[in-house]
């Protein structure tokens, strides 16, 4: 069992991905956008506890319903957060009646979830490549 702490500095995450995740693809938003963008993070980061946590467990599977994980031994179950000190902010955000910073929020939540899976998984590998296996993709059914 693996369980860690991040902050948002760890989890190295672009402005480009921020706007990705609002809608923008390759543009840029606006000026009055990006200053509420880099507003909230300001609120934000002080209060970021993103963590993940995983076990591995031996296990079969009904290749019926899973083909494309046959052949699979041992598996990893993990979860990754924005955290709770996030959720918070969010039930906030929305007391304060702003769309504008509630959707903000939702965007950033994604993508610090995201990043969290991504810290996550770079510790499972290394975790996993201690015994000498490899592992999937990973698959995360939803938010």
């Amino acid at each position: 069992m693996v369980e860690q702490e991040l902050t948002y500095q760890k989890l190295q995450i672009p402005s480009s991905d921020i706007y990705e995740a609002m809608g923008y693809k390759d543009s840029m938003p606006d000026g009055m956008v990006i200053e509420e963008i880099n507003t909230l993070l300001d609120r934000i980061t002080p209060l970021l506890r993103p963590r993940f946590f995983f076990f591995l467990t031996d296990g079969l599977l009904d290749t019926e319903i899973a083909r494309q994980l046959r052949g699979s031994e041992a598996f990893a179950f993990f979860t990754a957060t924005a955290g709770v000190e996030f959720e918070e902010f969010q039930h906030l955000l929305q007391q304060e009646d702003d769309m504008v910073k509630v959707y903000i929020a939702d965007s950033l939540g994604s993508i610090i979830a995201e990043k969290a899976a991504d810290c996550m998984e770079e510790e499972l590998a290394a975790f996993i490549e201690k015994r000498g296996w490899k592992h999937t993709n990973r698959y995360s059914p939803g938010y």
